[in-house]
């Protein structure tokens, strides 16, 4: 076990004091308890302040406020760069918003209030409004990367191509939100196929994995391996593969959800159009 990951192997995000996660309370997240420590630990603990922080699916700012706490706490001088396309239904906006104290309102646009609600760190906020498949990344080194926004797989592939280049090697860190959520069995597909640049070191209940970028990656490389390439089988193939390397975090029950997802939808690579698989 290497030295960084004897440090994540302690879960050390999980004595992050109650009340650095309470000074965010008022912005609604869909994060779990444990992910929210996580969120904050990374910034104001892990972070050396050698990159800037990307988020790649903001919604209102739960775990944009997260970040921006860490880094605020901390004195570091990173910002926290929030994409998202920033709309939301109504159906979203009831269970996140108006559940957790959002007065109602009318329209899509979620960007005014994300401001608001983010205020406290706005220093440390850049917010990028609009479709992220089409956004680009000018803005230096990236030592911390989430990804909560990887949809689809053609949408995935294009934030990797557009995002990976720009980490660190042997210090960047790319959290995977979503990946073991059964509806989206692409996200450990292309990581099992990035297997040569990313270590996972971390697990975080119920589906976030952290992954250690192990050494500087290519846009060229990433596109040779394109997941939306992929047709079922293959996409299958590499699951049960990345099953056999991951830890036991918990993997082979939800792997096998994600490889019944898969035989479920045949060809469907959108994931609110995957339907649950019979158990």
């Amino acid at each position: 076990m290497s030295e960084i990951e004897a440090v994540f192997a302690k879960s050390p995000w999980r004595d992050v004091p109650q009340d650095r996660t309470e000074q965010v309370a008022h912005v609604p997240t869909m994060l779990a308890a444990e992910e929210q420590q996580l969120y904050y630990w990374l910034t104001a603990h892990w972070s050396q302040d050698v990159g800037e922080v990307v988020e790649l699916g903001s919604y209102v700012g739960g775990s944009t406020a997260r970040l921006a706490a860490g880094l605020q706490d901390a004195g570091k001088l990173a910002r926290v760069f929030a994409y998202d396309h920033f709309r939301s239904d109504e159906a979203t906006k009831e269970r996140v918003l108006y559940q957790n104290g959002i007065q109602p309102f009318e329209g899509e646009n979620i960007l005014p209030l994300s401001k608001q609600l983010l205020a406290p760190w706005a220093d440390r906020v850049v917010h990028r409004p609009g479709a992220i498949e089409t956004k680009d990344w000018k803005g230096g080194p990236i030592e911390i990367l989430v990804m909560d926004a990887s949809k689809s797989d053609v949408v995935m592939d294009r934030m990797a191509e557009t995002f990976f280049p720009h980490l660190i090697a042997g210090q960047s860190l790319v959290v995977q939100q979503d990946f073991y959520h059964w509806r989206l069995p692409w996200i450990p597909a292309q990581m099992r196929r990035l297997q040569r640049w990313f270590k996972p070191v971390a697990y975080c209940p119920n589906d976030t994995v952290v992954f250690l970028h192990t050494n500087p990656i290519t846009k060229a490389s990433i596109a040779k391996r394109r997941v939306q390439d992929f047709d079922d089988a293959q996409v299958k193939a590499a699951l049960r593969q990345l099953n056999k390397r991951l830890p036991d975090w918990n993997k082979p029950n939800r792997i096998r959800k994600m490889i019944k997802a898969i035989e479920a939808n045949p060809g469907v690579r959108k994931g609110y159009l995957m339907k649950r698989p019979e158990r």
